[in-house]
């Protein structure tokens, strides 16, 4: 089974905080984590040229670390080790990937604020950089799972994020559900009737699907099930339906059957990053 012993929290100093340090908190209990890490970047060059005067006398790191260090206390109530950083660098994402590097980080919480709101600390090019997982929550959701969900194409790279999907779990008791999306092929649709081909396609995605779930070493029960999809995108379908069954996590691998390099994260996968669910996204690296 997975074991994440050191989890990172990028804090922005917005209301979100909250909900990540609330997440964070249930989750270090739930795993059994080592320490958790709270991170905040101060981009002093963006404010200095402005304020440069009446902040020459201030130590802002000093005064940043103090309030995060209490809204940590007042909010943290797992037993887990944790610890403030502050820092100061251009550049969040690079800082985030050094620290995580530095410290051993298993994964790495982000806040998932919706596009009205911002982008908040998530990006693709934070996506692509880091090595180890990432999970972003969005605001205010709530910290339990009661139900999983594993988003697979039943390819040869998916097959990591059951590790996630059993040791979450065993640590919750939540059922696992295997979710597929399948499409018709839009390059056959002026010959063959849709009509015709969902049904066939279908039934291959089913079958397919028990001969994966087969021959995974899974501890536990897994439920298949096949999505049809519609006009939208496969991200957009899996997340429609997630939504719907009410899901608390969605695990997904960073790539997928199509990926042509290692390098590259897979284009559903970077979607689903892109569209800021509204449940917690599990990005398996």
């Amino acid at each position: 089974m997975e074991k994440f012993n050191n989890i990172l929290v990028a804090l922005d100093l917005s209301d979100i905080d909250n909900s990540l340090i609330n997440y964070a908190s249930y989750l270090a209990e739930k795993l059994n984590v080592k320490k958790v890490y709270f991170v905040h970047n101060i981009k002093k060059y963006e404010i200095s040229a402005l304020f440069e005067e009446q902040l020459k006398d201030i130590n802002l790191d000093e005064i940043i670390g103090d309030e995060l260090n209490e809204k940590v206390e007042s909010l943290f109530t797992s037993n887990t080790e944790w610890e403030v950083l502050i820092s100061e660098d251009p550049y969040t994402e690079s800082l985030i990937s050094y620290i995580a590097n530095k410290y051993y980080i298993d994964l790495v919480i982000l806040g998932n604020k919706n596009k009205k709101k911002g982008t908040g600390v998530v990006s693709n090019k934070l996506l692509r950089i880091l090595k180890c997982d990432i999970l972003a929550i969005p605001r205010d959701f709530k910290p339990e799972i009661k139900s999983i969900w594993a988003g697979t194409d039943f390819s040869r790279e998916s097959r990591k994020i059951f590790n996630i999907a059993q040791m979450l779990q065993e640590a919750t008791s939540a059922p696992v559900t295997a979710a597929h999306v399948y499409s018709v092929p839009v390059q056959f649709s002026p010959y063959v009737p849709k009509e015709t081909m969902a049904p066939k396609i279908e039934k291959h995605a089913r079958e397919k699907a028990d001969k994966f779930l087969n021959k995974l070493d899974y501890k536990g029960e897994v439920t298949p099930l096949i999505i049809p999809g519609r006009d939208s995108s496969v991200a957009s379908n899996l997340l429609e339906f997630a939504k719907k069954d009410s899901v608390d996590i969605l695990i997904v691998a960073d790539k997928g059957a199509n990926n042509i390099s290692s390098l590259l994260v897979g284009s559903v996968t970077e979607e689903l990053f892109g569209e800021k669910p509204e449940i917690p996204l599990w990005i398996s690296k």
